[in-house]
């Protein structure tokens, strides 16, 4: 396509010649867009927004594929611009803020004797020859969102002018330092914000902003000597999002200490906190932060909770429709413990809250005793654990026995004491559902079995046990079909149901940023506690007689679920091999 100039006129004309458009909705477009006021910010995006829907399909070309070929018809490379993988700091440095401006670009790359520009309109580069003499390095030129541009140029340079501002110098001593914040963090209490306040707030502000957008569901502010990393944790996988000089990052933990009402002076001790916050869709966000102090200062990991997870299906999460009906008969039970297990981070509360909030009716008294507290939810009575004063999960479970429940939640068992609590809970007429971290299923009978806790009540008690990991899903937008060799399929899925054999594999694509993989889905392994189960467990009972009769009661494992997901083009083998390795 050959374009002097960037404007709706000639970009229809290109659309009309590669078939993408008829002469009609060129026409109608052209219109459209001449009596738009104010004018769009760029051809792209007015003729986006005016494009009609597929006949057949009803889908509409966005923005992001019509840039794609707009930059193919041009021979020019087509950028996405990610911050997750393009270092602010360092692109931030190449040219002022107000000249990337005026010109429409913004650095993505930056090297020592060359640069790379996403620029707005890559037909007028007028200004190349003298930028290039000015940095002294070569230009090359690659086309971006409009949009993703105006908006990363202003985020961009206003992240790093609030680091530079908010930034404390180097020689100041380590006593100085923590002095001035706690200056700093005392103005912020009393309302009087001086301009390293506000750019702190700033700071913070789009550190949370930024990790809703990408789906994090969790927050790293680790110290290191040089500097202060921010890592987010998006689908399971830790992933680089920024670094700021040590202090900044301090200054960042007292704001989100202050802001969770934690203790801003103890930097000696590991400390809890929570704090409720919005996204810019105005959907409330919760997070539960967790301080511990480390040989480079204090560290800080914050989890966010999405309150809409407990609304999802049992379906969504990944159970199979033989899996609900395990699950489903364990817990109507109104007497008995069900035991969730798996290691940290493997979906264990997602779970059990979404099976309390499915139980909570206004018929039933549902109480859970945790530490901490995930998710506050208005149908629960929630009690959380304060060691303290000696609030303890036993402590906690026995006053719960005088407070009438119908369902107890434990949040773990990790002691006797607690298992003891648990199993004279059950023994009296509630229903009982905790978390153990074993491997898989069976081993939650042995478990119990380490702490203390005798075989016939062992037998009286548990319902049933379910083992659980989240696996990472393909993404859908670019998963492909994919061959895999036959002796190794068969051995991956000996014994599993698998019904569809249609696997799939990761591309990658600008919806899942280039990873293959978009969200996450469960793996399940449900013991029940068969009339064949129970003889075998006694004192000293053998874990293999235990696995080999669940097998012939028709247990499906963690590898087994992983089967199917892989069958089915949710997964892949590698991925499921990730995940349980133990089961190989």
């Amino acid at each position: 396509m050959s374009l002097e100039k960037l404007n709706h006129k000639s970009i229809l004309k290109a659309m009309f010649k590669a078939g993408m458009i008829s002469v009609a909705e060129a026409k109608r477009i052209d219109a459209n867009l001449l009596n738009v006021n104010p004018a769009p910010s760029h051809p792209l995006v007015g003729i986006a927004r005016s494009l009609p829907s597929h006949q057949e399909t009803g889908e509409k070309i966005t923005l992001e594929p019509l840039c794609e070929w707009f930059a193919k018809s041009i021979s020019v490379d087509y950028f996405y611009i990610d911050p997750l993988n393009i270092d602010i700091a360092a692109v931030t440095k190449v040219i002022a803020s107000d000249y990337a401006k005026r010109h429409g670009f913004l650095a993505v790359k930056a090297a020592p004797d060359r640069v790379t520009l996403a620029v707005k309109n890559p037909l007028d580069l007028s200004w190349k020859d003298d930028l290039e003499k000015l940095l002294r390095k070569d230009i090359d030129i690659v086309f971006a969102n409009p949009l993703d541009v105006d908006r990363y140029v202003s985020e961009f340079y206003n992240l790093a002018r609030s680091i530079s501002k908010s930034n404390i110098n180097d020689d100041r001593t380590g006593a100085s330092l923590q002095q001035n914040l706690e200056q700093l963090v005392d103005l912020g209490r009393s309302g009087q914000l001086d301009a390293e306040d506000h750019h702190i707030v700033q700071l913070v502000d789009w550190l949370l902003q930024y990790a809703f957008e990408q789906r994090a569901s969790d927050i790293h502010l680790e110290p290191r000597k040089e500097r202060g990393e921010v890592r987010f944790r998006i689908d399971g996988m830790l992933h680089h999002a920024y670094q700021v000089p040590p202090n900044v990052l301090l200054a960042i933990v007292g704001r989100l200490k202050t802001l969770a009402r934690m203790d801003i002076s103890e930097k000696r001790r590991p400390l809890d906190g929570r704090l409720k916050t919005r996204t810019p869709s105005n959907k409330e966000i919760e997070l539960r932060l967790s301080t511990v102090p480390t040989a480079m200062g204090e560290k800080m990991v914050m989890r966010i909770f999405d309150p809409e997870v407990l609304q999802r299906s049992f379906n969504e999460l990944g159970l199979t429709d033989r899996e609900l009906d395990i699950w489903n008969r364990q817990t109507k039970h109104t007497n008995g413990i069900i035991l969730v297990t798996g290691p940290t981070g493997s979906g264990k509360t997602t779970t059990l809250y979404s099976t309390l909030k499915n139980l909570a009716t206004s018929e039933v008294n549902v109480c859970t005793i945790e530490d901490p507290i995930e998710m506050v939810e208005p149908s629960f009575n929630q009690i959380q654990v304060h060691k303290a004063i000696n609030l303890t999960f036993s402590a906690g479970v026995k006053s719960l026995l005088r407070q009438d429940p119908d369902i107890i939640m434990i949040g773990e068992i990790r002691d006797l004491e607690t298992a003891e609590m648990a199993i004279q809970a059950a023994l009296t007429g509630h229903l009982v559902l905790s978390t153990l971290h074993t491997n898989d299923a069976p081993s939650a009978i042995t478990r119990l079995q380490e702490l203390g806790v005798p075989a016939y009540l062992i037998n009286a008690t548990v319902l049933g046990v379910m083992a659980q990991r989240l696996i990472r899903t393909l993404c859908h937008h670019c998963k492909e079909p994919d061959t895999i060799d036959p002796l190794i399929w068969s051995e991956f899925i000996q014994g599993a149901e698998v019904e569809a054999t249609a696997p799939c594999k990761p591309v990658g694509c600008l919806e899942c940023r280039q990873t293959g993989f978009l969200g996450r889905i469960g793996l399940y392994e449900m013991l029940e506690m068969t009339q064949a189960i129970k003889p075998l467990i006694k004192p000293g009972v053998d874990l293999e007689p235990l696995r080999k009769q669940a097998d012939k009661d028709g247990l499906q494992t963690l590898r087994h679920s992983g089967a199917k997901k892989v069958s089915q083009g949710l997964t892949t083998m590698d991925e499921v091999l990730r995940v349980t390795p133990f089961m190989m």
